[in-house]
């Protein structure tokens, strides 16, 4: 028995050393696919990694982006807010410089309108009635340079192109001392003149004639007659201040001269100016006949 206990061992230690090799190998296998499970998580981690990255970078971008096109947009939208504000700023601008105040004007409508306002310069026997006159309320320079409103009458049939005549001269800026009915001097064409008063209808005659004065009609207006006085071929000067005047070669505020401003206004509706006239020179006086 004792001889064959040997070989009993020496079977045995191959089969204990075939068994731990084989324990080691699995043992290893195991490690290795730990480590190979962890190399490769690691790249599977650097790869999540990458495109968070790249994620993250299109969103940086995309935000980026965004920011520069909101900012961009609102560029645009301030450029576009800055330049609107200019063009208005300059619209407004120009307007000013070309129209200032603007004038207001109006022809009075009502029965009573100028019949209440008349009663010194109209009376019975009159070649026109009050219910054939009208009266006109409109701006005007005065020789302050400030804007006034003043009245004027005039027939009917000329109160709208009248109205438009003061219009020009308004816009032209062409000065006017005073624009105030007649009655205000109680109707008295001398006083009116001398306190250089623009005026239209006055039932009157013509100075030293028996004839009625266009004025009587509503179809004439003495325009700052001290400054545009009547005179006549003797050198009389009406009215008497306003001879410094009579030199029409001078050029002072509310004159009047051939083919000026004033003269081409009033044309244009039709009425004739009296510093044309040959002989005496009336150089106050318009009128729709020319007389």
């Amino acid at each position: 028995m004792t001889p064959t206990q040997p070989p009993r061992r020496r079977s045995l230690l191959p089969l204990l050393l075939l068994a731990c090799l084989v324990l080691a190998g699995c043992g290893g296998a195991s490690a290795g696919g730990g480590s190979g499970s962890g190399r490769a998580a690691a790249p599977g981690t650097g790869d999540g990694t990458a495109v968070k990255g790249a994620s993250t970078t299109r969103a940086a971008s995309t935000t980026r982006t965004a920011s520069t096109t909101r900012t961009a947009s609102t560029t645009r939208t301030a450029s576009t807010t800055r330049t609107g504000a200019t063009t208005r700023t300059g619209a407004t601008t120009r307007a000013g410089a070309q129209a200032g105040p603007r004038f207001r004007g109006e022809i009075v409508r009502g029965g009573d309108a100028v019949r209440s306002r008349v009663r010194h310069s109209w009376r019975r026997g009159c070649p026109v009635g009050p219910g054939e006159l009208r009266l006109l309320r409109a701006d005007y320079w005065g020789f302050d340079r400030r804007v006034h409103q003043g009245e004027l009458i005039v027939h009917r049939d000329h109160a709208r192109r009248i109205l438009v005549v003061l219009g020009k001269l308004f816009k032209a800026g062409y000065p006017i001392q005073r624009l105030r009915l007649v009655d205000a001097y109680r109707a008295d064409d001398d006083r009116s003149m001398a306190a250089n008063n623009t005026s239209g209808f006055n039932c009157r005659r013509v100075s030293g004639s028996s004839s009625w004065s266009e004025h009587a009609f509503g179809r004439a207006i003495d325009l700052n007659p001290l400054r545009n006085p009547w005179v006549t071929r003797g050198g009389r000067v009406s009215p008497p201040a306003g001879r410094p005047y009579a030199n029409r070669a001078r050029r002072a505020a509310g004159m009047i001269h051939a083919n000026d401003l004033v003269v081409r206004a009033f044309a244009a509706a039709g009425w004739r100016w009296g510093g044309y006239w040959s002989g005496s020179k009336d150089y106050q006086h318009f009128s729709s006949t020319g007389r």
